[in-house]
């Protein structure tokens, strides 16, 4: 398992998936493994540098994120989201989503810090042998 407090994962936010899958392919010779959004709402991207994961790549071209700009997003593994999101609150921090159930990677929560900046706290699924 990730260690508590270490960054864990890192995703990128773009409108456009196409054009950041061939720029990442074009520059570090990235592949990309498709995976169906648990809630249907489209396809995550998972990108590997080799056969190593090195990130994932999701869309905001939906009109919920308009005004969202583009950026990567910095998950951080921790022992307990629930009780590590109320630490955050008391803190100072915002929760932008509450903690959700992803089947098979684990247990996230969206935020910013007590300055703005956003990040994800996760609790790693238990890794197959």
């Amino acid at each position: 398992m990730p260690q508590h407090g270490t960054f864990v994962w890192n995703e990128l936010h773009t409108r456009d998936v196409e054009r950041a899958k061939r720029f990442y392919g074009e520059a570090l010779g990235w592949t990309y493994d498709a995976m169906p959004m648990p809630d249907g709402s489209g396809t995550y991207w998972v990108a590997k540098a080799g056969d190593a994961f090195a990130g994932g790549i999701f869309s905001i071209a939906d009109p919920r994120f308009d005004g969202m700009p583009e950026h990567w997003l910095s998950y951080i593994e921790t022992d307990d989201v629930d009780a590590r999101v109320a630490k955050a609150k008391a803190a100072g921090g915002q929760i932008h989503r509450e903690p959700w159930d992803i089947p098979g990677v684990g247990r996230i929560a969206i935020l910013g810090d007590a300055g703005g900046a956003g990040l994800g706290f996760m609790t790693s699924a238990p890794r197959q042998a």
